[in-house]
């Protein structure tokens, strides 16, 4: 029985380690070719090495399937454009990209840095940018010769970007972006034949088991693993095949065996008065539409 992506080419970002590996693997079990990028960073960001994309590239080959290992920096335009060449040059086409690479400085705002926060937003939304840039500019052509592609985008937020989280304003700030970013390519892109979706997903890799040391504990022999990256993985999967047809600009909280779809900023309570507010008049008719509108759900970490 063929594979849901029997035959198309993901690229997967991040993919040597948690939830970018996964992914992968997934994706090569469906019957993908995987191009497998992956720096090779430390969890801040440091270093490099070409040894985790090349691990995840021989597991998939190990397992019958077709993958190449991409190891260039994709928040720059030369590794962006590069990665997109990889896949067209080595399997002629490129039908799904998963923007997934990240590392974390996290700080405190008043003890965060300028350059860790520069560094964040590089990697994130930046590394998100560029990527899907280039892809979607070989999607557009194609479009245009005629050739529409059945093409797939699948971001990479988080809670964090959706909520908040104390001592990451980087990084929520970043994953915040990446929404935004979602949004506006999934309706840029649509008459092309892109469909741009983004996953928050919550799971047990290197950068949560130090903020989530708690609950991020393995379970006991024979337990659901709830927080093993390979749960977020199936949906990420159907998002980055032909079945998505009908799906594009949504936000997908998943976690363990829970998929939610996360509803965003929508109008609330209004007050409309016709003509200018004075100050005073403002704030009382905010209060009290304040006291009719849902309470925010809480911040990461605020007590």
């Amino acid at each position: 029985m063929a594979g849901l992506c029997e035959g198309r080419v993901a690229v997967v970002t991040g993919a040597g380690r948690g939830l970018g590996r996964a992914h992968a693997l997934a994706f090569a079990a469906e019957g993908a070719k995987v191009v497998v990028n992956d720096l090779g960073v430390a969890l801040d960001g440091a270093g490099a090495s070409a040894s985790p994309a090349e691990e995840v590239a021989a597991e998939i080959r190990a397992a019958g399937g077709e993958a190449v290992t991409h190891t260039g920096d994709i928040a720059t335009t030369a590794g962006a454009a590069s990665l997109v060449a990889c896949a067209l040059d080595t399997y002629g086409r490129l039908d799904t990209l998963v923007n997934n690479a990240g590392f974390l400085r996290d700080r405190m705002l008043v003890n965060l840095g300028e350059d860790d926060w520069d560094a964040v937003m590089r990697v994130h939304l930046k590394g998100h940018f560029l990527p899907l840039r280039h892809a979607a500019q070989w999607w557009r052509a194609e479009a245009k010769a005629g050739r529409t592609p059945a093409a797939r985008v699948v971001n990479t937020s988080s809670g964090a970007g959706l909520l908040g989280s104390v001592g990451q304003g980087n990084y929520s700030a970043a994953k915040a972006g990446i929404v935004g970013l979602t949004l506006v390519s999934a309706a840029e892109m649509g008459r092309y034949g892109v469909r741009v979706n983004a996953i928050a997903p919550a799971a047990r890799t290197r950068m949560t088991e130090g903020t989530f040391a708690d609950t991020m504990a393995a379970p006991q022999a024979g337990a659901f693993d709830a927080m093993a990256p390979e749960n977020v993985s199936p949906l990420v999967v159907w998002l980055g095949s032909a079945a998505s047809a009908g799906v594009t600009g949504r936000v997908f909280e998943t976690e363990g065996g829970r998929i939610t779809v996360m509803e965003g900023w929508r109008p609330g309570p209004t007050a409309d008065r016709g003509s200018r507010w004075t100050p005073a008049e403002a704030g009382e008719a905010a209060l009290k539409l304040l006291a009719a509108a849902e309470t925010p759900h809480p911040v990461y970490g605020a007590h």
